[in-house]
């Protein structure tokens, strides 16, 4: 009968490697200890901002973690360039409404208009802007006079046909301030 060899197995293989020597023992040591020592904080890592989601970040947006604005202030103002910045308009004030009384006598005693229809008077002629004031002007007092219920200085013809009543009424002998 065949006897099996004494074939070295898995296990006893291993037990068969070469033993180290002291000298590389140490030094394996040595590594050892080297990874495991703990060295601190990277140097300037108090001075930088960085979290777990700006990791991801970094490679591909490199941003400064400081804040403030990054243009460049010029030193010295070049006249040149200078722009004009443009003036924000100013609202309208609300212009205190006037009664119809008030804004017809401020209208009456209005210092151009009285010049402008003094100039007319006189024959001359007024230039477009001019004509335009007064013509807008007399139509704000005709629409003023309407609201008032004052009529305008037509009365000349009643009062002359009033003198003609009274006169025909002295002829005829009756006292004019009896017929009232």
């Amino acid at each position: 009968m065949n006897q099996p060899s004494k074939a070295p197995r898995g296990s006893a293989a291993k037990s068969k490697t070469k033993k180290k020597s002291r000298m590389e023992l140490d030094q394996e040591a040595r590594e050892r200890k080297r990874l495991k020592k703990r060295r601190g904080h990277a140097s300037g890592s108090r001075t930088q901002v960085e979290s777990g989601s700006q990791k991801n970040k970094s490679a591909s947006e490199a941003k400064d973690p400081r804040i403030g604005s990054k243009v460049p202030v010029a030193l010295v103002i070049d006249e040149t360039k200078v722009k004009a910045k443009p003036q924000p308009k100013p609202k309208a004030e609300a212009k205190p409404r006037l009664s119809p009384e008030e804004e017809l006598a401020k209208l009456e005693n209005d210092e151009r208009l009285n010049e402008l229809l003094d100039r007319i008077d006189d024959g001359e002629t007024l230039n477009a802007q001019e004509q335009a004031y007064v013509d807008k002007t007399l139509d704000r007092i005709d629409v003023l006079m309407d609201v008032l219920g004052i009529e305008l200085g037509d009365d000349d013809e009643d009062e002359e046909e009033e003198k003609q009543e009274d006169i025909l009424k002295l002829l005829k002998g009756g006292n004019p301030k009896d017929a009232f």
